[in-house]
């Protein structure tokens, strides 16, 4: 019986590798809300559309921002949109989240964030004193995250057009180490851990719709996280494989993208994961897993194991490499996250291993096994 059950699992991931491997093609005709979502269809459109249409070597990595020189400065750049229903909700609003949302996106690529710039599409009826409130939302959060909006835009739609008010954020950042980050970096060995407890954005969100009749106490997770980022590298430096904000699709997705462009498994511990009682409640009522649901001031990191033996640096200045050698790699970096009030609740969550390659295992708390695969869409549509 084993073996026959060895036997099905071997057919299973070949199913599953062979899918991967086909050319991306989107097959719907008309994009649906999935395409927005960050899991599959997301990926699907981007690759055999925008991809397929742009392809070039800095766009091709498709991490959060593109890494480049000019004028022999090493800069990160990054693009995004925010279309978050409702506009206002418990721990913030669309202003603050679209600073903090491009903040991250560089501060993820180890870039420190510099200058922003703001795109404002808004239908006509909206009111002014809502668009002072986001300006002074996007004003607080700038500072915070000490950077500037340097420039920007202004459109009108006619009412009816849109959905009151949304924003496009772009970001430059300074590069000012030369350790590579990214998705493609992780080796066997490595290990996985996230910044704090997950899923409290897309939660706030959902129950700040007033859909559902479930109340809880729950705020989004919003925050700038290029200070946090800026204490894990002083720490651990060159040990750090891999950065990501897990925003759309959630801590699963980010797991997946490492998963593949590493060409590794990633196996996860479903106890190790921290979850806040009232989002793992809500979780259960609506049907979602955690590990799904987004948030914005949080991130996976990807640090190196503590045999990697590959001379990184250490972060600590003295070029030999043994700054975490007492307690291990991922102990310092452990230590670094939580000495930041954004990483209070950081926890090691998993390790990286060699097979099955592409795939992220939860070793669930009965003790069991399943894959986390990508969901094709989102439960959660419109959370940022």
């Amino acid at each position: 019986m084993t073996e026959t059950r060895a036997t099905r699992e071997e057919q299973v991931l070949e199913r599953i590798d062979r899918a991967r491997q086909r050319k991306a093609r989107v097959r719907e005709e008309h994009i649906t809300m999935a395409h927005g979502a960050g899991g599959k269809a997301t990926q699907t459109l981007i690759e055999a559309v925008f991809l397929d249409a742009f392809r070039n070597p800095l766009l091709e990595p498709l991490e959060d921002g593109a890494v480049f020189a000019a004028g022999g400065t090493r800069l990160a750049f990054t693009t995004d949109s925010y279309v978050v229903s409702p506009l206002f909700f418990p721990g913030g609003d669309i202003g603050d989240l679209a600073v903090n949302g491009t903040v991250n996106d560089l501060a993820v690529c180890g870039a420190r964030p510099l200058y922003l710039s703001a795109g404002f599409v808004l239908e006509e009826g909206f009111p002014v004193e809502d668009l002072r409130r986001i300006s002074a939302s996007m004003a607080r959060a700038a500072a915070a995250a000490e950077v500037s909006i340097v420039t920007g835009d202004t459109k009108v739609v006619q009412r009816g057009k849109a959905d009151g008010c949304y924003v496009t954020t772009a970001g430059v950042g300074l590069l000012e180490r030369d350790a590579p980050l990214g998705v493609a970096h992780a080796r066997p060995g490595d290990a996985v851990l996230v910044s704090g407890p997950i899923g409290e954005h897309g939660v706030t969100i959902m129950l700040a719709r007033g859909e559902l009749d479930i109340e809880a106490d729950v705020t989004s997770d919003t925050a700038p996280l290029n200070g946090l980022v800026t204490a894990l590298l002083a720490a651990v430096g060159g040990k750090v494989r891999c950065l990501r904000d897990a925003t759309r699709g959630g801590v699963a997705t980010i797991l997946n993208e490492i998963a593949r462009a590493s060409g590794v498994a990633v196996v996860v511990e479903e106890d190790a994961v921290p979850v806040r009682p009232a989002v793992r409640g809500a979780c259960e009522l609506l049907g979602i897993d955690p590990l799904y649901v987004a948030c914005e001031g949080r991130m996976v990191v990807v640090v190196a194991g503590d045999g990697d033996g590959d001379g990184a640096g250490d972060g600590d200045g003295d070029g030999d490499g043994d700054g975490d050698a007492e307690g291990g790699v991922a102990d310092a970096a452990l230590a670094a996250l939580r000495s930041h009030p954004l990483g209070e609740g950081a926890a090691i969550v998993g390790r990286v291993q060699d097979d099955p390659p592409g795939l992220v295992l939860l070793k669930t708390a009965f003790g069991g096994t399943r894959i986390v695969d990508v969901l094709v869409g989102d439960p959660l549509p419109r959370i940022c």
